[in-house]
């Protein structure tokens, strides 16, 4: 008899690892994910990734607002007598009553090497903080946030040119593979689970918009870190005579002038030690994205302003 796998996760990020269960024959009876969103004006309702690909594999579906105190899921979820539950960037806390609700427990897949970058955004903070790796975890959930025991970790390279949306596809690709190397000993009790080492913890905090405003008096590979770590959204910006330019590629330069001068008229840029960035695309505020040659053909930003005194 077919093991009965539930599936919880929303994002883009969870849509390979969905489809590569599915297509590799396992049995997911149901699939949770967050309800739909207005847009930012109320016009448009906006599914999920996953519940968009839930229709067209005919999974059911489930979208409740709040698994906490609701009985309607508690009581699914109980007669539903699933083998195993599989979370990818669900969106919310799983209640400590669900987690017996399945008899392998709930396995989380985290974009992070646990115990490093628990929490919202470790891709982001990942590559902000300028490290040379990430990977993902495969981890049962327990009742606090990412700290529950790990059966394996796999290593990605993070290189100089990969921002967040990169490295998600990377991981996304890469766990869709790695799930089917364990869920079978996982269902089967044959893998064993590895307490995190709580003492090297690190937290990753939700993304704020206001994070992404440059400082020029930064060093230039933090600028980058920032860039990249920030790329779609909410993305790194400046300001410039009231208006806002959002840096979507930039690659580290060895120019040097007072902090946050434009060196030259292709906008690169000073920074704080003593070195400087090369804004590679752009996009002002309320306009499509440019390359950095079509930008400056009519851009008031040239060579001599100054972007730190704005």
């Amino acid at each position: 008899m077919l093991k009965k796998i539930v599936f919880m996760g929303t994002p883009l990020f969870a849509v390979p690892i969905l489809k590569s269960l599915y297509q590799n024959g396992y049995s997911v009876p149901v699939v949770y994910t967050q309800p739909p969103q207005k847009s930012q004006r109320g016009q448009k309702i906006n599914k999920s990734p996953i519940q968009g690909i839930s229709e067209t594999l005919k999974i059911e579906y489930r979208t409740p607002t709040s698994l906490k105190n609701n009985k309607d899921e508690y009581n699914y979820l109980k007669e539903l007598d699933a083998d195993i539950a599989i979370v990818v960037a669900y969106g919310q806390i799983i209640p400590k009553e669900y987690l017996s609700l399945v008899k392998k427990g709930f396995i989380n897949i985290h974009a992070s090497l646990l115990p490093k970058w628990r929490g919202a955004a470790p891709i982001q903070r990942s590559i902000m903080n300028l490290e040379k790796e990430t990977g993902i975890s495969i981890m049962k959930i327990g009742e606090k946030l990412d700290t529950g025991p790990v059966c394996n970790s796999y290593k990605i390279e993070i290189t100089p040119v990969d921002n967040s949306e990169t490295i998600t596809e990377k991981l996304s690709a890469l766990a869709a593979e790695k799930i089917l190397d364990n869920i079978d000993e996982i269902l089967e009790g044959k893998i064993k689970f590895k307490e995190q080492n709580h003492n090297q913890a690190s937290y990753a905090a939700k993304i704020e918009k206001k994070e992404g405003q440059i400082e020029w008096g930064e060093a230039a590979e933090n600028i980058i870190g920032k860039i990249n770590g920030l790329y779609p959204s909410p993305g790194a910006f400046f300001t410039h005579n009231g208006e806002r330019y959002k840096i979507l590629k930039a690659s580290l330069a060895l120019g040097s002038g007072e902090i946050g001068e434009v060196l030259d008229n292709y906008l690169e840029i000073s920074c704080g030690n003593k070195k400087s960035i090369k804004v590679l695309e752009i996009q002002r505020q309320g306009k499509r994205q440019q390359n950095i040659g079509e930008f400056m053909l009519g851009s008031q930003i040239k060579k001599g302003s100054n972007l730190n005194n704005v």
